[in-house]
């Protein structure tokens, strides 16, 4: 298949970093399309060699085993090539037009590397150049506006010109591939399916946690935060995946339709529960790894009265016949104590004991999804302990008494990056061919984005009108001590507490 694949902000932070290393190990795989071009559009005065040159240094400057070799890079540099526009200037969208006339690609996609402030602009750019043609694809980056209002109103601009099954709006979290076994440990498993519901889930607990900080981005994370960065995408997707009902197929439309059911059962914020049930903080200085790291106001671009959090934990509810009463907590915070990102499921304890266990004495289930790819679930079994002396003479049995050994915790391992390491690519790189194949399951559509930021928008505008601003953590914590409480008020507690 031929395809021509525009990078429209060609030399930005977001090409060099994720989508050009992405595409070059495709390329090195096998898995790119024959017969395909990588144009990066850009303001910079550079033609083909001089971006080839531009690439193969970001390049370069990748981690040992994914850093091309001269010769992988001078095939791969082939595919490379050039444009130079202004994208506030229309007669340089013509320009690109006319550079891919020049042969009639089968699929053409359009990837917005831009600023998302520029999504709708650019949209309709490419639509009044003639460039949104029955082969085209657009690809745009979240977060896909800042509220319900602007998203509505970008989505609004993109499908003037595009039609739903053209719009790929990315989040890179759903190209993860322990994300994506999230589908296939509940959907292609029987042992799991019959007890995912309310009579034996306690509850589910979803962590995203960070030890960077803002770094370079403080300027931009000032006007975003946690909220908007991490719940309203990535969170409540990944929520979707666990509370979902079984689709009809593997289809992208009967997967994303039972995603938009869960987001629209969520249960709706009312303000005794904005007050009770979300928990909002920002760090302050700490240690890191036994590095002293500043706090979050004295971060380069960042208010030094800034009141943007960085942490967010909540309790919810799906009120559905599936998860009626089962509390689902998430939480997303940078400079935390470990960089880790898991979901653990709580069970019931059993309705009745006949065995002596621990105190906390339940099943769980984690499911990690980075660093580390798999799963662990945690048992119960005997230990077999010897019984002493007394057991060579032991007394008549007492009816109705346990003479049972305590039971002591067994874990089941699995580690998927062990089983699968060589067969499996990188999240960009797995949507980026998904993409150039057509592929939507893993993309998301216009109105599950909108139901997202319907769910989440009260909790700004609560935000926004509170007296108080975000409560303090130290860097290196697990965030504000309200986080810890919000789970204590339901006899729970989160993993590293228990």
């Amino acid at each position: 298949m031929s395809f021509d694949l525009v990078l429209l902000g060609g030399t930005g932070d977001l090409a060099w970093r994720k989508l050009l290393p992405a595409l070059f190990q495709a390329f090195r795989h096998g898995s790119l399309p024959a017969d395909g071009r990588i144009v990066g559009v850009a303001r910079e005065a550079l033609d083909d060699a001089a971006y080839r040159a531009w690439v193969a240094q970001r390049l370069g400057g990748v981690e040992g085993e994914k850093r091309p070799s001269p010769d992988e890079f001078a095939r791969f540099s082939a595919l490379l090539h050039y444009v130079r526009a202004d994208l506030s200037n229309p007669a340089d969208y013509a320009a690109l037009a006319a550079r891919l006339r020049q042969r009639e690609a089968q699929a053409v996609v359009l990837y917005l590397a831009t600023a998302p402030a520029l999504f709708a602009r650019v949209a309709e750019q490419l639509g009044a150049a003639g460039l949104a043609t029955p082969r085209t694809r657009i690809v745009l980056e979240k977060p896909l506006g800042h509220d319900l209002a602007s998203n509505r109103a970008i989505n609004a601009t993109v499908l003037r010109h595009f039609a739903e099954h053209q719009v790929f709006r990315i989040d890179h979290y759903l190209g993860k591939p322990s994300v994506q076994n999230l589908l296939a440990l509940r959907f292609g498993n029987a042992l799991f399916e019959p007890l995912w519901r309310r009579e034996t889930i306690a509850n589910i607990q979803i962590t995203m946690a960070e030890t960077l900080g803002v770094e370079k981005r403080g300027s931009f994370y000032d006007g975003t935060g946690a909220l908007r960065d991490m719940v309203q995408n990535h969170a409540l997707q990944l929520l979707c995946a666990i509370g979902m009902e079984p689709p009809a197929n593997a289809g992208a439309d009967a997967i994303r339709d039972e995603k938009l059911k869960v987001l629209r059962s969520l249960r709706p914020w009312t303000p005794d529960t904005l007050a009770r049930d979300v928990v909002r903080g920002q760090y302050g200085a700490g240690q890191i790894n036994g590095e002293r790291v500043a706090g979050y106001r004295d971060e380069s671009g960042v208010d030094p009265a800034s009141r943007t959090e960085t942490f967010v934990a909540l309790r919810t509810e799906i009120n559905n016949w599936r998860w009626a009463g089962v509390p689902f907590y998430l939480r997303t915070g940078k400079r935390l104590a470990a960089r880790e990102a898991f979901i653990v499921v709580n069970f019931r304890p059993t309705p009745h004991a006949i065995f002596r266990t621990p105190a906390d004495g339940a099943n769980r289930l984690v499911i990690h999804l980075q660093p580390r790819d798999g799963l662990d679930l945690h048992l119960f079994a005997a230990a077999q302990a010897p019984r002493g002396p007394a057991a060579q003479h032991p007394l008549p049995l007492q009816p109705a008494q346990s003479t049972s050994a305590p039971l002591s915790p067994v874990s089941l391992n699995m580690d998927f990056d062990q089983r699968f390491g060589t067969e499996r690519v990188g999240a960009y790189e797995r949507l980026l061919l998904d993409v150039l194949a057509g592929r939507l399951n893993l993309f998301v559509r216009s109105d599950e984005q909108e139901a997202a930021w319907a769910w989440v928008e009260p909790i700004l505008h609560a935000w926004q009108h509170a007296e108080d601003g975000p409560r303090h953590y130290a860097a290196g914590t697990w965030g504000p001590s309200a986080a810890s409480a919000l789970v204590a008020r339901d006899a729970q507690c989160w993993t590293e507490e228990c």
